[in-house]
């Protein structure tokens, strides 16, 4: 072949080279592209629960002489979610109600004429009664309580007047009493009712009080109980596991400007207490602040604001297997084979952690539990993520989600190796959701100042919840006595100091 044909045929031949290249770079850019506007589809008009129908996970898209993982091989039917969640329902009819309610009864006699026997022509006697229970509602009511202090003197001198003694009150020359100031802080950073709409309730009352005087109530509350919630922040570092997330929030720092803040939760599942914080960004210093010089365990999502955190040798990383799990979920659409496979796993680890609740495991025997039976499924799970990571477009949802794992997998499989510690840290965030749900309402806080008040009156009410009593009923008895109460002894009325102590008292 002449000189200038065989540099002809090179040519067309790395041009044909790069040109394929190009065209497999274009499928990859594609690929991707579709995966991205399916993702985005199904945030933006697909449903936002992570529920999977268990049938959905039961592999039937594997070919026949192709062998399942073994980590996602199915469990007898007796032992499936969908067989157990079949439970037949023990109800029959309607629940009654409380006894504890108050009854006002109501009785319908006859008529004269019909209490005489048609018979004999005497008179009938009652023998019995038939009960019809209907639930009423009363409005809350507003009253005056009237703080009269007597005065004394004596009359023929003119000297010596003598008045009664003021009780503490918990707002200095304030209006609001305790019940009032708890139904506040109960019905904004509980029920989800701004202020507004709280004005407009009084009014329905009779009673005229303005959003900025009840903003000056609740900013004195949060003072007067913020020593409280300094104290269950020591508690809560003091128990070695910690569960954390966090949330974004708006924050008003102009006439009409808003900046974009964070609430973190720091939560102790021992002690069932959360302690709130808020910070003006996502930065990591948040975090670093109020942990502090804690040691022990820290459970988190891979967020990398906490890294500098896990260096320390005191801190102990803990993964959550809801986030990864929650990675996967988001690729089924565009990697449906891999993807329900590895969520079949991750099934079978939620349902190990079930059995060790419904049998009320202690944490040495869930470690042993975990061992046997979770630690199989999660090597299994880690040798399937190695082979697919092969494959799988790095920046593809499936991709990513296998990053996520493995960059996190001796985090995330720390919980086997001690029963105290949960699989995920799901407590954080359903802690989370009241926030959530209440900036739906308020839409954003006034001034930072006003962030930092939310976190320490949310971690009350938070708290409450987690003890199973009543925000209201805690409020006011705390805002009623914590004037007069030592200091030395405010442990006493954190939510779950205040809990034991009624406990006891309805114990004796």
């Amino acid at each position: 072949m002449p000189e200038t044909g065989l540099k002809d045929a090179e040519f067309t031949e790395e041009r044909v080279s790069e040109l394929l290249e190009e065209l497999a770079r274009s499928h990859g850019e594609n690929e991707f592209l579709r995966q991205q506007i399916a993702w985005l589809k199904k945030r933006l008009f697909g449903p936002r629960t992570e529920r999977v129908d268990p049938d959905q996970l039961h592999l039937d898209f594997l070919d026949e002489q192709e062998a399942p993982p073994p980590f996602a091989e199915e469990a007898p039917d007796d032992e499936t979610p969908a067989a157990t969640s079949k439970k037949k329902s023990r109800r029959n009819g309607r629940a009654p109600l409380p006894a504890n309610l108050r009854r006002e009864r109501v009785e319908y006699h006859p008529e004269p004429a019909d209490l005489i026997c048609s018979c004999c022509h005497g008179e009938k006697t009652k023998i019995g009664e038939e009960v019809t229970e209907e639930l009423e509602f009363v409005p809350a009511s507003m009253f005056v309580t009237e703080h009269v202090r007597v005065k004394y003197a004596c009359r023929p001198c003119e000297e010596g007047v003598v008045i009664g003694d003021l009780p503490p009150r918990p707002i200095e020359k304030g209006r609001p009493g305790p019940g009032l100031l708890a139904q506040l802080v109960t019905s904004k950073y509980g029920d989800h009712l701004p202020l507004h709409r709280q004005e407009e309730i009084f009014a329905r009352h009779g009673v005229s009080i303005s959003r900025s005087t009840m903003c000056d109530w609740i900013r004195d509350t949060a003072s007067l109980l913020s020593p409280i919630v300094r104290t269950m922040r020591s508690e809560v570092l003091s128990t070695g596991l910690v569960l954390t997330d966090d949330t974004p929030i708006r924050v008003q720092t102009g006439s009409k400007k808003t900046k974009k803040a964070a609430i973190w939760a720091y939560l102790s599942p021992a002690q069932k207490e959360v302690v709130f914080d808020f910070t003006m960004s996502r930065a990591r210093d948040g975090p670093e602040r109020f942990l502090g010089d804690y040691r022990g365990y820290l459970q988190a999502d891979a967020y990398s604001g906490y890294d500098r955190i896990f260096d320390r040798s005191e801190v102990t990383e803990v993964g959550c297997w809801a986030h990864a799990r929650r990675k996967f979920y988001e690729s089924m659409d565009t990697s449906p084979e891999e993807a329900s496979a590895v969520m079949a796993g991750i099934r079978r680890l939620y349902r190990i952690e079930a059995k060790a609740k419904e049998e009320h495991l202690a944490p040495a025997a869930v470690r042993d539990l975990r061992c046997r039976e979770s630690l199989p499924i999660l090597q299994a799970i880690r040798e399937y993520l190695l082979i697919q990571k092969i494959t799988a477009l790095p920046q593809s949802p499936f991709g990513k989600a296998i990053t996520y794992a493995l960059n996190q997998w001796e985090a995330l499989v720390r919980y086997v190796g001690d029963g105290r510690l949960p699989i995920d840290n799901n407590a954080a965030e359903r802690a989370l959701r009241t926030v959530a749900i209440g900036r739906k309402n308020w839409l954003f806080a006034g001034s930072p100042a006003g962030g930092t008040r939310a976190a320490t009156l949310y971690s009350l009410v938070s708290s409450c919840r987690l003890q199973g009593i009543d925000p209201f009923v805690y409020l006011r008895d705390v805002i009623e006595r914590i004037s007069t109460h030592p200091m030395s002894r405010i442990a006493e009325f954190t939510p779950r100091g205040w809990a034991e102590e009624v406990r006891e008292h309805l114990a004796d």
